[in-house]
């Protein structure tokens, strides 16, 4: 992925409903820390996490496969570097905050990767993981985005506590848009997630998901999972 094809990807996640209410997650998220720390941002892709964490005050730093994300990122004044959530560049219990977000569904070894997240947070540190939930939902669209796998529930909670992390919650989200998604993508095989939606969709799809912010059917089926986990202290 070059540097142009990077910008405009971040052009359309910027406006694209789920990035913009997974972005709404994590500022929530983030307000249930009393003080700023350090995050890494693992698979930072367009640096679209890394913003929320410094309008939050957090100092990030970026980890991403592609060169040119770590350019972008450098370029915007954030600290980041190339590399494989496997084997991620860093140092031991250095961080208060892990993100990967959308990022172990593309690894095979999840659970090298896990172990890393494990092993960079400081005693007590937190880590804010999503996945794309349902081996049910499982399409072309999929296969598109070089996923190799979806989860459940259970899948995700002893892969995070295989790394020792406590889990703190596990919630779905995109439990209102899932026989809609479904049906999209059962439709139509797209080469990457960001493809545009027509607008009067992802308006739809955006007033939704503010909609399920306020019911309390986080329990319910959905199409992603999240999960808050901490290193023992």
């Amino acid at each position: 992925m070059d540097t142009i094809e990077l910008r405009r990807i971040a052009r359309i996640e910027n406006d694209n409903w789920w990035y913009r209410e997974r972005r709404e997650i994590l500022s929530a998220e983030l307000l249930r820390f009393s003080v700023p720390g350090t995050a890494v941002d693992i698979g930072a892709a367009s640096g679209a996490g890394c913003r929320v964490l410094a309008e939050h005050g957090w100092r990030a730093t970026a980890i991403d496969l592609s060169p040119a994300a770590v350019a972008l990122a450098r370029a915007h004044g954030v600290e980041a570097y190339e590399g494989d959530a496997r084997y991620l560049p860093l140092p031991p219990g250095e961080y208060d905050l892990a993100l990967a977000l959308d990022v172990l569904a593309h690894v095979e070894d999840d659970a090298r990767a896990v172990a890393e997240i494990a092993r960079v947070l400081r005693p007590g540190g937190t880590a804010l993981v999503s996945v794309p939930c349902d081996m049910a939902l499982w399409s072309a669209h999929d296969v598109a985005l070089g996923r190799v796998r979806r989860y459940t529930h259970r899948a995700l909670v002893d892969l995070l506590e295989g790394a020792e992390l406590v889990l703190e919650r596990v919630w779905c989200r995109g439990v209102l848009h899932r026989p809609l998604l479904r049906l999209l993508r059962n439709r139509t095989v797209r080469r990457e997630d960001l493809a545009p939606l027509h607008p009067l969709v992802n308006e739809a799809l955006r007033l939704s998901a503010v909609l399920e912010r306020r019911l309390p059917i986080c329990s319910w089926p959905g199409v992603w999972l999240f999960a808050r986990a901490r290193r023992p202290g």
